[in-house]
């Protein structure tokens, strides 16, 4: 057992694995359960440590422990196109959070600053009874439980939790992402932010999502009633989203240099990727400043493991990004070599380090970005009416016939 940094509870590998191995544990666990029944049961909340009906993956989704590819390939091959299409398609829901915010970073940091300004002036009445679960109404404060306990909410049940904090509590929905953000063990910047402005109304144009009291009682077997929840939604004034900026192009990988491998928590299954298996890596590290707690932690210690034993390399904690570089130099290699750093802390620990050195800072992004990302553009069945080509891209037309 596992104990969070911050004493929220106990992080439990297994359901919510933080290593390959119990990640891919963990899929073929449920893999049986992928198809007409995860279409089926998905919206079932049914408590905690009930959650039977959806994956578990987001912890190790999040830092690729498992990649998306690998997840979608073993789903197909078991279930066939026609009944994964729906666990399919709710996977892509992560990679079109990332590929849509990867075009407007500005979002991210508003979001900061919101936080901070509205921290500043003083936390609005009944925030403090919000997150000790103190609301009285019963769904929403035995999840906030269920949250600080484990990390972890179904995502059906962060819908309604991010409703009602938005609509019936009236409270800011920056500081609500804020606080989930610093309590899932899955969080991430793109999905957790996201999300938050898409129930509050912001995200596409003229659509809320509401909670509905009847159906939270439904979708939960009868163990919650809420009362007095919000009929209207009342959407949040923001100005107007910024336009498309350009994907960022990172620098590649030179292939034929000695390298430092960079192990963030954006990809911790680098050995898995082809086109680096080749590398002539003389050292892998990871910097203690890129880990936001213990969740972080178990899994990057698990990806040094894996990246020193498949690249023969001494593996190497560090304090920070200066003290990496300084290790590059130390070893006499001109290239340090992470995965795509996506919006972000860990992006933006990069990018302050880019200038001033003569080691150079490359970052090897995955394929299954590449060709998705620029379909993220609007809202997500732009991207969805090309998952049947973006499978077929991904070599995974054999497995779907």
């Amino acid at each position: 057992m596992l104990l969070s940094a911050s004493g929220r509870g106990p992080i439990l590998s297994f359901d919510f694995p933080l290593s390959r191995s119990a990640a891919l544990g963990r899929l073929a666990a449920f893999l049986p359960h992928a198809g007409s029944d995860y279409a089926r049961h998905r919206n079932e909340e049914r408590g905690q440590g009930q959650h039977h009906a959806v994956s578990r993956l987001s912890a190790a989704l999040r830092r690729r422990l498992i990649s998306e590819a690998e997840v979608a390939e073993a789903v197909v091959r078991m279930h066939g196109a026609g009944a994964a299409a729906k666990f399919v398609a709710e996977l892509l829901w992560r990679t079109y959070w990332k590929g849509w915010l990867e075009q407007r970073p500005s979002i991210w940091h508003d979001w900061r600053a919101d936080c901070a300004r509205l921290t500043k002036q003083g936390l609005p009445e009944g925030y403090a009874a919000a997150i000790e679960g103190r609301t009285g109404i019963d769904a929403f404060d035995a999840w906030l439980r269920e949250l600080r306990e484990t990390g972890y909410l179904h995502n059906w049940a962060r819908m309604q939790f991010a409703s009602i904090w938005i609509f019936t509590l009236r409270l800011p929905w920056q500081l609500g992402a804020a606080f989930t953000f610093h309590h899932f063990v899955d969080a991430d910047p793109a999905s957790n932010t996201l999300s938050w402005r898409w129930v509050a109304g912001l995200h596409t144009q003229g659509k809320a999502y509401l909670a509905d009291a009847e159906r939270i009682k439904a979708q939960t077997g009868g163990r919650f009633d809420p009362k007095g929840l919000a009929i209207t939604a009342d959407v949040p004034r923001e100005t107007p989203s910024p336009d498309l900026c350009r994907i960022r192009m990172p620098t590649p990988p030179d292939p034929q240099a000695p390298a430092l491998l960079l192990l963030t928590p954006e990809d911790l299954s680098l050995e898995t990727e082809m086109d680096l298996q080749a590398l002539d890596v003389r050292r892998v590290v990871a910097c203690r400043a890129h880990c936001s707690g213990a969740a972080d932690l178990a899994a990057v210690a698990d990806g040094l493991q894996r990246a020193s034993g498949h690249w023969r390399a001494p593996a190497l904690w560090v304090d920070d990004m200066k003290a990496a570089l300084a290790v590059a130099q130390q070893d006499g290699v001109a290239q340090i070599v992470t995965g795509y750093a996506p919006v972000g802390p860990v992006a933006e620990s990069l990018a302050a380090q880019r200038e001033g050195t003569e080691v150079r800072i490359a970052e090897h992004r995955r394929a299954w970005d590449e060709r998705a990302w620029p379909y993220c553009r609007k809202g997500y069945f732009a991207l969805a009416q090309h998952i049947p080509a973006l499978l077929d891209a991904a070599e995974l037309a054999p497995l779907r016939a």
